[in-house]
């Protein structure tokens, strides 16, 4: 396997349990290294961007209402196959359905707020890495 890059967010319901460090542990426990982090407070517009391929679907507005409503922490993780284990280490998107020790199971509160984004392919991570990232603040 390859080391690659993939993005994740530490979403609002996260942030507001102070949970970052918990959930950054998960990730680096689980073999990725985090290359970059911010704390930033999108702002409609960047919500809005970030998540447009969702514009038709009816949850859009609420998304970006919560996207919005606090804090989120931007990462860079890289490591072996960095997608998938990234995805492997969140759990389902439903937290009901998350196997044990994920990071949607241990600390997600619901399908909405359910802590964490995750790149879904290689392809869309260069993009949402390019979206919050300017090249000089990726340090690995």
């Amino acid at each position: 396997m390859a080391v690659t890059r993939t993005f994740s967010i530490i979403k609002p319901d996260a942030t507001r349990r102070n949970l970052t460090g918990g959930v950054t542990k998960m990730l680096e426990d689980a073999g990725l290294r985090v290359i970059a982090s911010k704390r930033i407070q999108m702002t409609k517009e960047q919500a809005e961007g970030f998540y447009a391929v969702h514009r038709e679907r009816p949850f859009f507005n609420d998304l970006v209402s919560f996207m919005i409503s606090g804090p989120v922490v931007v990462q860079v993780l890289e490591g072996e196959d960095a997608v998938l284990t990234n995805r492997t280490v969140m759990g389902a998107t439903n937290p009901e359905n998350a196997d044990e020790g994920t990071i949607r199971k241990t600390y997600a509160e619901s399908i909405e707020a359910n802590s964490v984004h995750g790149s879904d392919s290689d392809e869309n991570a260069a993009i949402e890495i390019d979206y919050f990232f300017k090249p000089e603040e990726i340090v690995g």
